[in-house]
């Protein structure tokens, strides 16, 4: 059977690339945005955004030397960490310069960490598609050889049917003939003719 083709979006496609920047700028402009609304030099939300990444941080090296080792928890938790920073940098920093390196910094290391999954997740979208197409070309040989399977019974018992049809109508055509005697046949080491059709020729 085949299978239907099936086209991705271009946005669809594109968004997981985009992802990393996205969400590194939204922590950039929410923390400028924040810097704007009084956070600038202001100590109590320094040491605020200083705890909450600490604190992430710990929660993801926990999480990735834990009996578990659950790496998706680790990632999440650093990731958290490290867009708190972010944010308290940007919140805190007088100027730009500082914020945007941070943000260039944070964004580098995400596409990085992205990177090795997006890998992880070719290589088993390619090995699953190999698959797939050795399962279609075993199912399609397998159906090809017994497709010619089926053709050559159905031929043979064509062949035995029509061999058939002609030695009964030679066999009639024989046993019309004017003095045939089927005895004399089978002495002469000739097939010997069936008994419906030495009854019939009694009646």
């Amino acid at each position: 059977m085949n299978q239907p083709i099936l086209v991705r979006h271009p946005l669809a496609v594109l968004a997981p690339k985009a992802a990393p920047a996205l969400a590194t700028s939204t922590v950039l402009i929410l923390g400028r945005i924040w810097n704007a609304n009084g956070a600038e030099h202001s100590v109590g939300n320094a040491t605020l955004m200083v705890v909450l990444a600490t604190g992430a941080a710990a929660a993801g090296a926990c999480a990735s030397v834990g009996r578990a080792g659950d790496g998706v928890l680790a990632g999440a938790c650093f990731a958290a960490s490290g867009g708190l920073a972010l944010a308290g940098v940007a919140g805190y920093a007088d100027g730009l310069s500082l914020p945007l390196l941070l943000w260039a910094l944070a964004t580098a290391v995400a596409y990085g960490l992205a990177a090795r999954y997006w890998r992880t997740d070719r290589r088993d979208a390619i090995a699953f598609e190999r698959s797939s197409i050795e399962r279609r070309e075993t199912h399609a040989h397998t159906e090809r050889v017994e497709a010619l399977r089926a053709g050559a019974q159905i031929e043979v018992a064509r062949e035995g049917a029509a061999y058939t049809t002609a030695l009964a109508q030679a066999l009639t055509a024989r046993a019309a003939l004017p003095g045939f005697d089927p005895i004399e046949l089978t002495r002469a080491g000739l097939p010997e003719l069936p008994i419906a059709i030495d009854t019939t020729k009694e009646n």
